[in-house]
């Protein structure tokens, strides 16, 4: 293919059979205009330039209500729930894994205390062994040691699953179905009806209670020191049986609690026994106080 001769006259400008043509040339003679020039549309591929335009105008609809249609569609599967689920599925899951955090957190605080009591005792101060026999004499107190005798055990549990069930089948209201399960509230009075009645120690689900022991629900379980325990709710206390029995007697919402385990169509439970040998471990958790203050009285 020879080369186009520049020079020569431009036939297609001559004969006027294509306009387009010929002006295509003659910018081509100009070199700065030859890239606009070849930017032009050819009378040619008009047609192919046409269907390309067409096809976006209804490509893009398309593809449009096809992105719709998916949205709704996963909408419609999620029914309001993440379709790509996280670290935790549930409530009961975040929870059990908050526990092992805090049992894993506590072991590692148990072996820095005893690292520091270790390196306590080696410091000969005087003060420092003031100071370390006054914490010993307070142990007791604090619920540090371990303490038997006889005692009380009473066990609080739920009413039954199919009566749950049931009364939730029958369109039972809120207040109901809060009739039917332990609260924490329970547990709480219950402990504290104890201590009126002269308890020395105090355990739920073999845990001893002292002043710091916070008792929560979450969900269907009940949270001591951060750590879920299911119902049945073991509670144990050594004292006088008598008067701590005497001290439940009184306590209004404790008898409250117990007509709701004689009446057949709540049936929470409730079965209190006199132990002649209870065991209550000493308190093993954490001590630090970070939030609450002592109370001072005026």
């Amino acid at each position: 293919m020879t080369s186009p001769d520049r020079n020569a006259p431009d036939p297609g400008a001559a004969d006027g059979a294509d306009d387009t043509r010929g002006w295509r040339r003659a910018l081509a003679r100009v070199p700065v205009a030859r890239d606009v020039a070849a930017r032009l549309p050819h009378r040619h591929g008009g047609a192919q330039t046409r269907r390309a335009h067409l096809g976006w105008r209804v490509g893009t609809p398309v593809v449009v209500l096809m992105s719709g249609a998916l949205f709704a569609v996963s909408g419609t599967n999620s029914e309001g729930t993440d379709l790509r689920p996280g670290r935790y599925t549930s409530l009961t899951d975040l929870t059990e894994a908050e526990s092992r955090t805090y049992e894993r957190l506590e072991a590692q605080a148990q072996a820095l205390e005893a690292e520091v009591e270790t390196l306590s005792k080696q410091v000969d101060d005087d003060q420092v062994r003031r100071v370390e026999r006054k914490a010993e004499r307070l142990r007791g107190a604090a619920g540090l040691d371990p303490v038997s005798g006889p005692g009380l055990r009473i066990v609080m549990s739920d009413a039954p699953t199919d009566k749950i069930e049931d009364k939730i089948a029958e369109g039972a209201s809120e207040q109901v179905q809060n009739l039917l399960v332990v609260h924490q509230e329970d547990i709480q009075n219950l402990v504290n009806a104890l201590w009126a009645g002269g308890a020395r120690a105090v355990t739920i689900q073999g845990q001893r209670v002292v002043t710091t022991t916070g008792i929560k629900c979450s969900g269907s379980a009940v949270l001591l020191g951060g750590v879920p325990f299911p119902q049945p709710y073991t509670i144990e206390a050594v004292g006088d049986a008598t008067d701590m029995v005497e001290a439940i007697d009184d306590n209004e919402r404790i008898t409250g609690f117990r007509a709701d385990a004689d009446n057949p169509d709540i049936g929470v439970g409730f079965d209190l026994t006199e132990e002649a040998d209870v065991q209550a471990a000493g308190y093993d958790g954490l001590l630090d106080i970070d939030a609450a203050t002592p109370r001072t009285t005026s």
